[in-house]
Parts: structure tokens; C-alpha cells; sequence
């Protein structure tokens, strides 16, 4: 189902490039600035990426940091979309959105205005130097704050080797995650 926060697509895509275009799930997260804020901004500069269609947002989640335990706790939310740009341009795209946004890397899992990660690429494995890319996120499956939000608006995703990601659940670190209303 779709959650409380939809940005529905500018233009449903045509049949004819559905078939051209991937589905992605991008992680969103901030704990600056009024995070929560942040993530929905950072929705609605999802929503108008060109050549890709939303198909739903998440719910907002808050949760504990994964990092030093020295900063405010993280909002997190997942994007679903399908694309025609290739997981580089994606990623480049996600990394102009962020800059747009203000953020700036201050230390290793430490806070910030917003983070969006290119967590799955369809049922692609890449591997990239520069840019640096790894999809699937190589922390994905570890992280209740990426796999709860995306099992609440893809349950049946799945993964590269062919694994449902709902089987992964045991495997994921708790951050004292809260569903917001």
C-alpha cells in the first residue's frame, strides 16, 4: 500500500517504457535541520528526478544512530522508483540532491542534513570504482531502518540471489526503530 506521504508520479509511464525501466529503492536519512523535514524535501527532489517514476514512499521511522552515539537520532524512510537512468547516473543524481540539500560529511556514520543511498538496482550486483557504487548496499540487509520501510511498501521484494527480503528480518540490527504517525 502506498503511505501517508505519497508524491504521486508527474505522468504515468507508457507500457512501452514500463518494460525500459528498473526498479530502485533508495534509503533516505537525516538527523539535522528538522530531519524530518529534510527526508520529505528529499522526497519531493526524488519525485522530480527525470526519467524516473515514484511509486511510493515510506513511512518516516525514527531510530537510534547506528554511529557514534554522540549525535540526535536519525529519521529514515525508503523511496521505491523505477528508472531509465543507468545506477551511476542514479547515484550522481542522489549526490546533487544531497549537495543541493547542504550536506556535508563531517565524520565515518556521523550526523548529517541528509543521506540517500542507492540500496537495489533491480536484480543488478554493480560494482564500481569511481564513482564509488556497490548495489546491493553491502549493509542493506543489516539495517531495520532499510529493510522494515521497504517491506511496508514492496513485501515482496526481492533480492539479486533470488531471496525474499522478508527472510533477512532476523538478521537486522535493532536501532530502536518507531513507526511515525
Amino acid at each position: 500500500g502506498r503511505s501517508k506521504y505519497p508524491y504521486p508520479p508527474q505522468k504515468a509511464p507508457t507500457a512501452s517504457t514500463r518494460s525500459l525501466m528498473t526498479p530502485c529503492c533508495i534509503a533516505l536519512g537525516s538527523n539535522l535541520n528538522g530531519p524530518e523535514s529534510q527526508v520529505l524535501s528529499a522526497m519531493r527532489a526524488l519525485d522530480a528526478l527525470p526519467e524516473t517514476d515514484i511509486i511510493a514512499h515510506s513511512s518516516l521511522y525514527l531510530s537510534q544512530p547506528q554511529g557514534p552515539q554522540d549525535q540526535p537520532p536519525f529519521i529514515n524512510a525508503v523511496s521505491l522508483m523505477h528508472t531509465t537512468l543507468d545506477p551511476v547516473s542514479l547515484l550522481l543524481a542522489l549526490q546533487a540532491i544531497e549537495q543541493q540539500m547542504g550536506r556535508i560529511k563531517t565524520r565515518h556514520w556521523g550526523e548529517r542534513v541528509i543521506d540517500l543511498d542507492l540500496i537495489f538496482y533491480g536484480q543488478r550486483q554493480v560494482s564500481n570504482a569511481d564513482p564509488a557504487l556497490t548495489v546491493p548496499h553491502p549493509h542493506a540487509l543489516e539495517r531495520d531502518f532499510v529493510v522494515l520501510p521497504l517491506l511496508e511498501i514492496a513485501p515482496d521484494w526481492q533480492l539479486p540471489n533470488g531471496d525474499y527480503l522478508s527472510a533477512h528480518m532476523p538478521q537486522c540490527t535493532s536501532h530502536d526503530l518507531v513507526k511515525l504517525t
